[in-house]
């Protein structure tokens, strides 16, 4: 979006992506309702979570649609789906079976994804028909006691054999999905690179596709885990597990670049998965509160509840919004698009988060009951602010991946002053820009010609807050320099902007499209679209404001203080209120 500089750019997102051809639209409707079917009449989610695994009788059905090799090419045995046919089953699962979804997903959204994207021909041919068919399942080992969100400081080695035919891998992984049933890895591990210039030997991260077969390669038992209790949590360990070179994904030392394409290639799914999960919840919700008389009235007529709906509905419509952004944009071949994934993921987990929480409010004790499936679903959720990029991490990623590239752009700026004559139109177009906002006028990139006219309004809130975005961006590089990436606090702040920012604007995209078409609920969308943006360009001034007012730095110090205190007491510092 090139948001971080201010501005919007139109094409990665005007107009909203209608990527499918008449094809690919036939194909997919020809699998939802089978799917559908499949999740209610088949698999029983609270079966699963009870016996904390998914029955035979459900991985043979899967087996036998496919769903094991949704986005595998069809020569390998797949059924060859684009991100976008893919986002749009995954979310039936995520309606229906989350622990389940992660089974589907720790196989083929990361476990063997490297191997699609970075596998020789040999390779492919070799691990990808027996995966695509489910006879054989696939995990994605990195995370390491040592290492969670710091891929970097694996300990796991694999050093290459004297005769260079293998190179012994030696090690242990924890938290692995699938983890105990898994019949090929992709595995990361640090191997000895020697710099060809300097003669230098360090160590850098490289994968490897690992199969159980191979001897020396264990598991533990499952885990016991809060939620996803159905899918297989397990540590993986390598003993001196000889790993023949020709297994080797992609090239040495470039491990953590092919661990980052994964994770960043899978996580518009678990957005579109989410936005299953909420739909699921809000149809729960409605249904009781509709039904549900108190005090003479049925509960959905009171306005605490319209607001809980209609706040779980605007979360649902940003989530949804944001996952066919991104796979458009990927079936599209955008290659940049790892922000917004990132962003997806964050706001979907959390919105998803939210939506339960509130379904199960709303239902009450109901709620609470086992057999209402929203504990099961609540539990389910909670990891996934924590795995595949913890939302703190991603929100730091989102910043400084941002925040670097605006700097760039700075740099060049200061290159074409040591050259102005040659460089007169960056120069002056940047020089307008301060001058205009030095007197009060805006700079802002006006969406008027992208947005559909009933949306002026919300557009214009958008884009002044693009605007003002782009201005703190500058100021923070200003003010802090290469330093800014100690400011966390800061960061935080910034990215919870950035995430505003973009589902502000792909629900303009979204709404456009359906008032254009004359949708049946062009109109409900317009009053969505309308909220999220009065509300969110606020939000959006909150957070720039945090930046740099003196009363919220203060606040900043505050929690430092507070925190080190704590941490240096080894627990609460104040005495009870009580005195003993």
């Amino acid at each position: 979006m090139n948001l971080f500089r201010g501005q919007i750019r139109h094409e990665e997102v005007f107009p909203y992506r209608q990527v499918l051809s008449e094809d690919q639209r036939s194909v997919l409707e020809s699998l939802i309702s089978p799917t559908e079917k499949f999740f209610k009449e088949v698999n029983d989610a609270g079966k699963n979570d009870a016996n904390e695994c998914v029955d035979d009788a459900t991985m043979k059905g899967l087996r036998e649609m496919g769903a094991f090799g949704l986005q595998v090419a069809e020569k390998y045995g797949g059924l060859g789906l684009t991100n976008t046919q893919y986002a749009r089953l995954v979310e039936i699962v995520g309606e229906h079976d989350l622990a389940l979804g992660i089974v589907l997903g720790a196989h083929q959204s990361i476990g063997f994804k490297g191997i699609s994207l970075f596998g020789t021909d040999a390779q492919k041919q070799k691990y990808l028909p027996s995966l695509a068919s489910g006879e054989k399942l696939a995990a994605f080992c990195l995370t390491e006691p040592s290492s969670g969100s710091d891929a970097s400081s694996i300990r796991t080695r694999a050093v290459p054999s004297a005769d260079g035919s293998h190179y012994v891998l030696t090690g242990g992984k924890i938290w692995i999905s699938n983890g105990g049933l898994a019949d090929v890895f992709t595995v990361f591990a640090q191997t000895p690179v020697t710099d060809s210039k300097t003669g230098l030997t360090k160590e850098k991260v490289t994968a490897f596709i690992v199969e159980r077969a191979f001897k020396g390669v264990t598991s533990g038992p499952p885990e016991k885990k809060m939620g996803i209790k159905a899918s297989n949590t397990a540590e993986v360990h390598f003993d001196e597990v000889e790993v023949p070179k020709e297994n080797l994904l992609g090239e040495v030392g470039e491990g953590f670049k092919v661990a980052m394409n994964i994770l960043n290639n899978g996580r518009f799914g678990m957005a579109a998965a989410l936005t299953g999960t909420m739909r699921g919840c809000i149809n729960m919700a409605v249904d009781h509160a509709s039904s549900r008389v108190q005090f003479g009235r049925r509960i959905d007529t009171f306005g605490t509840i319209q607001e809980k709906i209609a706040r779980m509905t605007v979360a649902h419509y940003i989530t949804e919004s944001m996952a066919y952004t991104v796979s458009g944009n990927m079936d599209l071949g955008i290659k940049e698009y790892q922000l917004e994934a990132a962003i997806s993921k964050i706001f979907g987990s959390e919105a998803a988060w939210f939506v339960a929480d509130e379904a199960l409010q709303i239902l009450g004790g109901t709620g609470y009951m086992k057999s209402s499936g929203v504990e099961r679903v609540l539990r389910d959720l909670r990891v996934f602010r924590i795995f595949e990029g913890t939302n703190d991490i991603l929100r730091l990623f989102v910043a400084l991946t941002g925040i670097q590239y605006a700097g760039s752009h700075l740099k060049e700026l200061q290159r074409a002053f040591q050259n102005p004559a040659a460089n007169l139109g960056l120069i002056f177009g940047e020089g307008s820009k301060r001058a205009l906002r030095l007197v009060g006028m805006s700079t802002a990139q006006s969406l008027a010609e992208h947005v559909h006219p009933d949306l002026s309004d919300a557009a214009s809130k958008a884009a002044s807050s693009v605007e003002g975005f782009g201005v703190a961006v500058e100021s923070l590089l200003m003010k802090y320099g290469k330093n800014v990436v100690d400011e966390q606090y800061l960061l935080s702040r910034l990215a919870n902007a950035a995430i505003e920012i973009y589902a502000m604007v792909v629900v303009l995209s979204r709404a456009t499209a359906s008032l254009n078409q004359n949708h049946s609920s062009a109109a409900h969308e317009m009053a969505i679209v309308n909220l999220i943006c009065s509300e969110g360009s606020e939000k959006v001034k909150l957070y720039l404001g945090a930046l740099s007012e003196d009363r919220h730095l203060k606040c900043f110090q505050y929690l430092r203080d507070i925190s080190k205190d704590v941490v240096a007491n080894g627990g609460l510092i104040q005495k009870h209120p009580l005195g003993v």
